[in-house]
Order: C-alpha cells, then sequence, then structure tokens
C-alpha cells in the first residue's frame, strides 16, 4: 500500500517522480490553488496561462501533465482539478482534496514517489488528501499475471506520496496520517473481498479472514457454523444456506474499549455469492453477484478500523454469512422458516435473502442491548432505482439518528439520503400461513424490505438500515478516489459514528 509522509521540503529540490498541485475552476479560467506557490513562481506566474494553453480548466477530476520547470528535481508535473474555485476564506472543502488526491494518484499508477503541494490549511485537510491518496491508489490485481495489463504496463500503485504544506511535528497532523491510514487501510481491505471471486471467498473463507484480522488486532471473535447455527435456531441464516455446498457460517467480532460508555452493534449482509436461489436471477443479472457480501465487508473493515484507532466505545460486528444457490435442498419459494426470533416467515422470494440473514443476526445483536444497531447491505434493487448508483438509503426507527447518521455519512463524504419506512407498506407482508412474509408490495420494495428488518430488532433499541445497493460496486469506470469493482461504501460512515459515540457527541 502506498506510504504517506509528512514533508516540509520545497517543491523544487524534492527527490519525486511527479509534483502534484492543485487547479480550480476560476470564472475567467484555470487558478492555480493554494500549496502550488513555488511551481507558480517556476513559470514566472504564469502557469495558470499555460494551463489554459494546455486545455486545463479545473474541473473536479480533471488531469494535465506538463514538464517541471528548470531546476527541479521532478520531472513532471501534475495539475489536477478541484473543482469550482471557493468564496474567499472559504477553503476547498474535505471531499474536493480528497478527490483530487484520489484522481491523482490514480493517475500515478506504476510511480515510485509524487509529492502533493495541495491546499493544506488544518489537520482535517490533511487527513483528507492523504485519505484519498490511499484509496484513489488503490488496485486489485491478485488475478492478474505479473500485476500486468495486457500491454506489459505495470499496475503497481504510486509507492509513496509525500504531503507538502503539512507539519510531520505537528500531533494534530501525525494523528490525521495515521488515522487516515488506519481507514483507508481496512476500507481497501473490504474492496479487496468485495472483488475476490466467490469460488475463493465463500462463508468458511470469510469467517477464517475475520478470525485472522481479529487476532491480529486483539478483537475476541465467535465462528458460529451449520452446527452452531443448528442448535441456536438460526432459521433464517440456515435457510439461505441450504442450497449451497458451503455452508453459512455467523460471525461475531467484538472490539472493546476499558473506557467506554456507549455499545454499537454493526450488521452486516455477507451473502458472498447470490444466484436469487430458486428464484434465479435472469441472465445478465448475476455476473458481479460476488459483491453481495459488501455490507458484511463494510461492518468487518469498520470494527477492525475501531479498533485500530482505539476509540473508546465497544463496537460489536455481525457478519450474516451465506451463499445464496439452487439446488435440491435448497429452499422453495412458499417454505416458511422458524428465525432466531422465533417468528416465522414465509419465503415467497428466494432472491429477496439478504433480508433474512439479517434478521437473525439483529435479533442476535438485540439480545445485548446495545445503545444503537446499524446494519448495512446490498439489499435492494429498488434502491438503486430511487437513489441511483452512488448514494445510499438510510432508514430508522429514530429520526434524530437517522439525521445523524445521514451528517456522518456526508461529512466523510459518502452521498446518502435519508428514506422513511411508511407504515401503510407493512401490511403488504401479511401472511396467511406465517407471522410474515418476506415479499410485500412491488412499489417502495426498498422500504419494504427496511420495515421487514424492523420487526428483527429488540424492543426499545435505536436502530437504522443502509441499503447500499448502488454505491457498493462500481462496475462503470473509476472517478475521484472512487475504483472500479468493490469500493468499500459505508466504511467510512461507520467509523465517523464510532467516533462521534466515543465522543459523546450523539447523546
Amino acid at each position: 500500500m502506498t506510504a504517506l509522509t509528512l514533508s516540509t521540503a520545497a517543491a523544487p529540490g524534492l527527490r519525486a517522480d511527479a509534483i502534484v498541485i492543485g487547479v480550480a475552476k476560476g470564472a475567467e479560467g484555470p487558478v492555480v490553488a493554494p500549496g502550488a506557490e513555488a511551481v507558480d513562481n517556476a513559470y514566472d506566474g504564469r502557469l495558470a496561462g499555460v494551463l489554459d494553453t494546455l486545455g486545463a480548466t479545473g474541473a473536479e477530476g480533471e488531469v494535465t501533465k506538463l514538464p517541471a520547470p528548470s531546476g527541479f528535481k521532478a520531472p513532471l508535473v501534475v495539475a489536477v482539478g478541484l473543482g469550482a474555485e471557493p468564496e474567499k476564506d472559504a477553503g476547498y472543502g474535505a471531499e474536493a482534496l480528497r478527490k483530487a488526491a484520489g484522481v491523482a494518484a490514480r493517475a500515478l499508477a506504476g510511480t515510485r514517489k509524487a509529492a502533493f503541494a495541495l491546499p493544506v490549511g488544518d489537520a482535517g485537510d490533511v487527513g483528507a488528501i492523504g485519505e484519498g491518496v490511499l484509496l484513489g491508489a488503490y488496485s486489485f490485481d491478485t488475478y492478474k499475471e505479473n500485476g500486468k495489463d495486457a500491454k506489459g504496463k505495470s499496475k503497481a500503485p504510486l509507492a509513496e506520496a509525500a504531503l507538502l504544506g503539512a507539519r510531520p511535528r505537528d500531533k494534530e497532523h501525525k494523528a490525521a496520517v495515521a488515522r487516515a491510514t488506519a481507514v483507508s487501510e481496512e476500507l481497501n481491505r473490504a474492496r479487496d473481498l468485495i472483488n475476490m471471486p466467490p469460488n475463493d471467498l465463500d462463508p468458511e473463507a470469510f469467517a477464517a479472514i475475520a478470525q485472522a484480522a481479529a487476532k491480529e488486532h486483539g478483537i475476541k471473535v465467535q465462528v458460529l457454523d451449520v452446527k452452531a447455527l443448528e442448535k441456536g435456531g438460526y432459521g433464517g441464516i440456515l435457510g439461505v444456506g441450504a442450497g449451497s455446498a458451503a455452508g453459512p457460517r455467523l460471525v461475531k467480532l467484538s472490539y472493546t474499549s476499558a473506557k467506554a460508555a456507549k455499545h454499537l452493534a454493526f450488521v452486516g449482509k455477507g451473502i458472498t455469492y447470490d444466484s436469487g436461489g430458486i428464484s434465479l436471477k435472469p441472465a445478465g443479472h448475476n455476473e458481479t453477484m460476488k459483491c453481495d457480501m459488501s455490507g458484511a465487508a463494510a461492518v468487518f473493515a469498520a470494527v477492525v478500523a475501531a479498533a485500530r484507532l482505539g476509540l473508546e466505545v465497544n463496537v460489536t460486528g455481525w457478519l450474516a454469512l451465506a451463499e445464496n444457490m439452487p439446488s435440491g435442498s435448497a429452499t422453495r419459494p412458499g417454505d416458511v422458516l422458524r428465525m432466531y426470533s422465533g417468528k416465522t416467515v414465509e419465503v415467497l422470494n428466494t432472491d429477496a435473502e439478504g433480508r433474512l440473514v439479517l434478521a437473525d443476526a439483529l435479533w442476535a445483536a438485540s439480545e445485548e442491548k446495545p445503545d444503537a444497531i446499524v446494519d448495512v447491505a446490498t439489499l435492494t434493487g429498488a434502491m438503486m432505482l430511487a437513489l441511483g448508483s452512488r448514494t445510499f438509503g438510510i432508514m430508522a426507527n429514530d429520526d434524530a439518528f437517522r439525521s445523524a447518521l445521514h451528517e456522518a455519512a456526508e461529512e466523510v463524504g459518502e452521498p446518502a439520503w435519508p428514506m422513511p419506512l411508511p407504515e401503510h407498506l407493512r401490511k403488504g407482508m401479511d401472511s396467511p400461513t406465517a407471522d410474515i412474509a418476506n415479499m410485500g408490495e412491488r412499489m417502495g420494495g426498498g422500504l419494504v424490505a427496511g420495515l421487514f428488518l424492523r420487526e428483527f430488532v429488540g424492543e426499545g433499541i435505536t436502530w437504522a438500515h443502509l441499503d447500499i445497493a448502488g454505491p457498493a460496486f462500481n462496475e462503470g469506470g473509476p472517478f475521484g478516489y472512487t475504483p472500479k469493482g468493490g469500493t468499500g461504501t459505508a466504511v467510512r460512515t461507520l467509523v465517523r459514528l464510532a467516533e462521534l459515540t466515543a465522543a459523546g457527541d450523539l447523546g
């Protein structure tokens, strides 16, 4: 992974392969952003004009490369767009810096060292740039021969990034880099898991990876295998995994702090491959279904990040892992499952399986009476229709908690939107055979799924549901610090929630 360093060196004398500067979109053309003064001076103050001649505008995501001026030890200048020039004294904002750093880091793949001379006002800016670099430099080349593309070009990520304008001896700046490193490394671990092919990442393999990480970071771990799930009566998880040769698992990760006053529970949907089961997905809808464990990957990464940061809050992660396959032993439409809570569910559609594994894990989490539960899942295509491919939906049984999660998501740069839980939709899940059906009205399907999950949250417990079906897996081209493939969305929101809870800012 890319190494981050803080440097007070001047850009001209720094030995590097490239100098990264920021360019904003001004009213009359590109504007060189603060942090690049030394580079601009070397162009006799005419760098903006040179960039304008080269067609640069400063638009977000834009990259312009030009030879470094005479006297610089780095041979290349990389100008990256920051978007619209901010109002006077307003600053560029953490997300603009994060995106610009990510774009530049990706553009410098195969490079040994780059110096980032982007605007730095405070420790928050340092952390944002560091996070952008580490997330933008991500690549998944495990299954490519020699880590090279078809043309034989190296795909290795940028090896080292020196952040100019930051202060190596400043405690806040050092802490910002340490936080960016921990969060980004764990988020990238989640991306790796999401990108792994399902023949290598079944529930047992996922559980083993979680066990190894827990041991490394002092996290208590418990894994329930098929026998333990049968003994415990986890009918939802067992029912979803019944058609697969790879048995399901429920993994519990417990991070505790001696100074904690609050306890959070995170629950993640971990369908390592989703064929739809007997309600088989049509052709064209199953090629990326290895990503249906993105919620569990996010929860896993968030718990480990909390441990690495030493947050003063107890965090328990529940990974509900199963493979949804069709076979002679698979759950059928019309079957009734008895869930861990004791409720019965009539399965009308085996492709609505995520809510079944989450229901068992939510009830298990509720038994510990945490202060709040957040579940994360690639749950419904309906949420993608509602919010698109870059925004996740937030539902909750408490309006204030839903608002707090929304604010946390926006703060860390993860687009989200609050969604309702309309009571009139609950009736559509009434079943003549069981306590509830796993399907309801077609319209508002994402909200129906949220209402189903609410049935399995313990009484009096604050709960929220993040439907990350849209942004969890990027099937298009990379943008900002987001790669093609697994994105690791929701990791940073969960970590921020844990930080706010530890600080006592959520009541």
